[in-house]
C-alpha cells in the first residue's frame, strides 16, 4: 500500500493500460495464427493478466499461456527456446524466460515468484518487453497518425454543423446505450475511437468564432440538457455485476450451511469411534473366553478327519472286492453258456454229473463269498453308526455350550 500511494493512486488501474497496449502489439505480430491456432487456444481478453479481485482468474491456465506467448516471443528475437509444456516445472520455465529476457538486454528487477501466479504487473511487463523486442527485431515502427484534411468553409454553414452536432450526438448516444444493452455491457473503446472519428470528421474552423449567446441564458440551457446526456445503465440479469452478488450470496449460504454439516460430521464421527471400541473390545473378551473351547473343536476336528481317511480306505477296499465279484461272476456266465452249449451237443451223463458237482462247488464258493461280503458290510455299518454316535455326541456337546456362550 505504501508503494502505491508512493507511486500515486492511478498506478492501481495502469496494468489495465499496459494489457491493452500488449495486446494490440501481438495482434500486429499475428499472434492468432502463430499462438492461437496452433495451441487450439481461445484468444485473449482485454485484460487476461490483470491481476484483479473483480476478475475470474485461473493461475495454472494464465501461466501456461503466459509461458506458451513468452516461448514464441523470444523465438521470434532469433534466439532458439523450446515451448513449455503444461506439466513442466514452473520454476525452471520461469528462470529460462528471465535469463532470456536478460541477454536480450530486458531489466529485470524483481523475483521469479512473481511470475508463477500467471497475471499481475510483472507478467505484463515481461511480456511488454518481449513483445517490444520482437517488434524491434521484426523491423516494426510506428508511424505517426495521418490526420485528413479539413477544409474551411463558410461561417454559416458551421454554425448549422455546430447546431446539429448536439442532435447527432444525442442520436449516436441512444444507438450506442442500444447495441451496449444488447451486448450487455459499454464497449468504452467503440466509444472513445468513435468520438475521435466524430471529432476529426467534423468541420474545425480555422479562426476562433466569438459567441454573442447570454453567459446566463447559456447555463440554464446546460442545466436543462445536461439530465438527458448522461449514460444510464439498465439492470440485466446478464450484467456480471449481479452474477457477483449471486455468487457472494451462494458463498455464505454455503458457509453457513458448512458449520452446521460440520457439527453433525464431527457429532457422527464420535459415535461411530466409541461404537467401534465397544465392538473391538467385545471381541478380544469373546476370543479370551472361548479359547479352549476352540481348541477342543480343532482337535475333533482333526480326529473326524483321521477317521474320515480310514472310512476312504475301507470303501476303497470294498470297491475292489465288488470289481473282482463282478469278474467272476462274469466269468461264471459264460462258463455257464459253454456248458449248456455242450451239454446239448453231448449226451454222455459223466460230464453231466461232473458239472453238476461243479456248479454246487461254485455255489457254495458263492455262498462264502456273500457270507464274507456280508461280513465286511456288517463292519462298515459299524464304523458308520460309531462315527455317526461321535458327529451326535460333539453335536449336543456344542448345543450345551451355547447357552453358557449367550450372555457374553
Amino acid at each position: 500500500m505504501a508503494e502505491e500511494e508512493e507511486r500515486g493512486p492511478g498506478s492501481v488501474y495502469q496494468m489495465f493500460v499496459l494489457m491493452e497496449d500488449l495486446l494490440d502489439k501481438l495482434k500486429v505480430l499475428d499472434y492468432e495464427q502463430h499462438v492461437l491456432d496452433k495451441h487450439n487456444i481461445n484468444p485473449l481478453s482485454r485484460h487476461y493478466f490483470v491481476s484483479s479481485p473483480h476478475m475470474l482468474s485461473n493461475s495454472g491456465e494464465q501461466f501456461y499461456m503466459f509461458s506458451v506467448i513468452a516461448a514464441w516471443l523470444i523465438s521470434l528475437c532469433g534466439r532458439p527456446f523450446d515451448t513449455p509444456q503444461e506439466y513442466d516445472d514452473p520454476n525452471a520455465t520461469v528462470s529460462n524466460i528471465l535469463s532470456e529476457l536478460r541477454a536480450l538486454g530486458g531489466q529485470v528487477d524483481f523475483p521469479p515468484s512473481k511470475l508463477k501466479s500467471g497475471s499481475g504487473e510483472h507478467v505484463c511487463y515481461v511480456l511488454d518487453q518481449l513483445v517490444e523486442k520482437a517488434l524491434k527485431s521484426k523491423g516494426f515502427t510506428w508511424n505517426r497518425p495521418l490526420y485528413p484534411t479539413v477544409e474551411v468553409e463558410e461561417e454559416c454553414v458551421q454554425e448549422d454543423d455546430a447546431e446539429l452536432t448536439l442532435s447527432k450526438v444525442e442520436e449516436e448516444m441512444t444507438q450506442e446505450d442500444e447495441e451496449d444493452e444488447e451486448e450487455d455491457g459499454l464497449d468504452l473503446d467503440a466509444l472513445k475511437t468513435r468520438t475521435n472519428q466524430s471529432e476529426l470528421s467534423g468541420s474545425r474552423p480555422a479562426v476562433g468564432l466569438e459567441s454573442d449567446v447570454n453567459a446566463a441564458e447559456w447555463n440554464l440551457e446546460v442545466e436543462r440538457v445536461l439530465p438527458h446526456l448522461k449514460v444510464t445503465i439498465r439492470t440485466d440479469n446478464k450484467d456480471w455485476r449481479i452474477h457477483l452478488d449471486q455468487m457472494h450470496q451462494h458463498q455464505d449460504g454455503i458457509s453457513t450451511s458448512l458449520q452446521d454439516a460440520k457439527g453433525c460430521l464431527f457429532k457422527l464421527r464420535e459415535d461411530i469411534s466409541k461404537t467401534l471400541e465397544k465392538v473391538s473390545s467385545r471381541e478380544k473378551y469373546l476370543n479370551t473366553q472361548l479359547e479352549h473351547l476352540i481348541s477342543e473343536y480343532r482337535q475333533a476336528q482333526a480326529q473326524l478327519n483321521k477317521v474320515k481317511e480310514l472310512y476312504q480306505q475301507a470303501s476303497g477296499g470294498v470297491t475292489e472286492r465288488t470289481r473282482i465279484l463282478a469278474e467272476i461272476s462274469e466269468e461264471l456266465e459264460k462258463v455257464k453258456q459253454e456248458m449248456e452249449e455242450k451239454g446239448s451237443s453231448m449226451s454222455d451223463g459223466a460230464p453231466v454229473v461232473k458239472i453238476r458237482q461243479s456248479l454246487t462247488k461254485l455255489k457254495q464258493e458263492i455262498e462264502q463269498m456273500d457270507v464274507r461280503m456280508g461280513v465286511v458290510e456288517h463292519t462298515l455299518l459299524q464304523a458308520k453308526l460309531r462315527e455317526k454316535n461321535n458327529m451326535t455326541r460333539d453335536m449336543h456337546a456344542t448345543h450345551l455350550l451355547e447357552p453358557n456362550t449367550q450372555p457374553y
